[in-house]
Parts: C-alpha cells; sequence; structure tokens
C-alpha cells in the first residue's frame, strides 16, 4: 500500500475510502458528511482511493470505462473539500483482509474516523460484512466507524447507463455539473471544413467513456477558459464516409481560429438527434445548420 498523491497533510484523519469514479452528488454528500464529521472531532477529512480501478486488477473483463481522469477526480475531491490518497490497487492490496486494512488505515495515516456506505465493502473478507462488523474491528485500532449518508438512485453505474442511452442530461443531474470529456485536438478527416461547418477532431482517452453515437448540443471550453457553444457529432459521419472508426467531432458556432494541439474540454447539454446518413449533401449541410441553430437556442 503506498500513497500516490503527493499529501503533505499531517495529524488525525477521517477517511472514507472508495473509487469515487464521476465524483457525483452521491460521493459530495459523503464528502460533505465526512467534513461535518472530522470538524467536530478536530479531524483531517480525506479520501482514499485507487488507481487503477479495482475492477481493472480483480476482473478486467468487467472493468468499467471510466467518467473522468484520475485527475480530475482528485481535482473534483479535492474542491469537495478532503484531502486526497491515491493507493495503487495490485494484488497484495487485493488480498489484504478488512483487519489488515483497517490496522493499516491506524498506522500508517492516523486514522481515527472511517465514513463507511451501507454497499461499501473492502477487504478481501468484506463482502459479508457491513457497517457494524467494520466498528467491531475498528475499536481494536481506536477507528470509530460511521454510515455514509444515501443518495437514492445516485451511483457511477447509473451514470453510465444514461451515457450509454446518450441522456447526457439525466448524467448531469447526477453529477450536478455537465458530464464532460477532454482531449487535444487532432487532424481528423476535415469533412466538416468541406462543407462548411469546420470541425474540432478530439483525440480521447481510450479508458474514457463517450456518450453514445449522435448529435449534441455542447459548451467548448478552451485553454484560456472562453466558453463557446458547440455541435458534437459522436460516430462515424456515414453520409460521407463508410466503415471509418468512430470520432468526436465539434463545431464552435462562434470562433474561427487554428485549435490543433490544444487541449479542448466539452461539456455537453444534451442530445440533439441520432447520427444519419442522408440522402446527399445538401440534406447534411441543412442538418447541420438546423442542429446549430437547436444547439444556440438552449
Amino acid at each position: 500500500m503506498h500513497n500516490t498523491s503527493g499529501t503533505s497533510a499531517s495529524g488525525p484523519r477521517a477517511v472514507t475510502v472508495g473509487t469515487f469514479d464521476g465524483v457525483h452528488l452521491g460521493h459530495r454528500k459523503v464528502v460533505e458528511y465526512l467534513s461535518e464529521l472530522s470538524a467536530a472531532r478536530g479531524l483531517t477529512p480525506a479520501v482514499i482511493t485507487f488507481e487503477p480501478h479495482p475492477l481493472a486488477v480483480i476482473a478486467p473483463e468487467r472493468a468499467p470505462l471510466l467518467l473522468e481522469t484520475p485527475e480530475e477526480r482528485e481535482r473534483c475531491l479535492r474542491e469537495a473539500g478532503a484531502e486526497v490518497i491515491v493507493l495503487r490497487f495490485d494484488e497484495s492490496l487485493r488480498r489484504m483482509t478488512v483487519k489488515e486494512w483497517l490496522g493499516r488505515l491506524a498506522t500508517e495515516f492516523d486514522t481515527r474516523l472511517l465514513v463507511a456506505g451501507y454497499d461499501n465493502t473492502f477487504g478481501s473478507d468484506g463482502m459479508t460484512m457491513g457497517v457494524r462488523e467494520y466498528g467491531e474491528i475498528g475499536k481494536e485500532y481506536g477507528i470509530e466507524v460511521a454510515e455514509a449518508p444515501v443518495v437514492e438512485g445516485i451511483s457511477s453505474t447509473n451514470i453510465r447507463r444514461a451515457l450509454a442511452a446518450g441522456d447526457t442530461a439525466a448524467a448531469a443531474r447526477m453529477l450536478g455539473r455537465p458530464f464532460s470529456i477532454s482531449g487535444i485536438v487532432t487532424h481528423g478527416r476535415e469533412l466538416g471544413r468541406r462543407l462548411g461547418f469546420p470541425t474540432a477532431n478530439i483525440q480521447t482517452d481510450a479508458s474514457l467513456l463517450l456518450p453514445a453515437p449522435g448529435v449534441y448540443a455542447a459548451d467548448a471550453v478552451l485553454r484560456d477558459g472562453s466558453r463557446h457553444r458547440a455541435v458534437v457529432n459522436i460516430g462515424t459521419a456515414p453520409t460521407v464516409s463508410q466503415g471509418l472508426p468512430m470520432t468526436t467531432e465539434a463545431h464552435l458556432t462562434d470562433f474561427s481560429g487554428n485549435l490543433y494541439d490544444s487541449e479542448l474540454r466539452l461539456e455537453f447539454l444534451r442530445r440533439l438527434r441520432d447520427e444519419q446518413r442522408f440522402p446527399d449533401l445538401d440534406a447534411l449541410k441543412e442538418r447541420i445548420a438546423n442542429d446549430i441553430t437547436d444547439a444556440q437556442n438552449i
């Protein structure tokens, strides 16, 4: 077990443990509760999370695509008010029992309080345990165990389901902010430019989840912080291409300039329509013009 976050906080801690993928409203409620209990006890609130996702080690075939990068997750957790400790999840960590976990939390991180979710299990023998059992073991190490609050219906799994259905609005309601992706603008097929609607081809991390193929309204955020309404196409552009790979392309409706090799973040607002094949280029251009109008009116 080792800390990869470079944290420098000292003193006794209150901790919560989990993957925290997406840092959604449920996660934020847990961190808020952790902070309240910490303040009352004079402790430092800390989130212990993992890299890579535990399922990537336990059952790689079931490991999900992620809702955000590890760096974004850490930033969101810090903004929520917690110190962030990232542990490398490997076979040795996987084999640790609950007793070993709590012992190391006490000795390595000076943990005095653990906030555990009702469905949050850790330790190789923790699947059959709950908050009460953790509390009994925690007493041996001077660790108080409290149960985390629950926000019904909100989970990383439910957010993934919403995105798989193209429902970025539902994902945003659970996240408490628009779902976003970031990437570097690369040279693409320049199909949009030939149609009169130049697009930024965004190269995203292959480990991250994308919304379902389709056309979306989004806000594009440039490196300088400026925001521009955009129409985003996730798909294969079937009207003008055949059998080409999936791409993410964004037309910024009020921007002209060179974006190549710069980072671009897309904050999805809502889905406009399915990607479709049009009978000719004129029909496609008319539809794109309508998409731009629809996006600007949101």
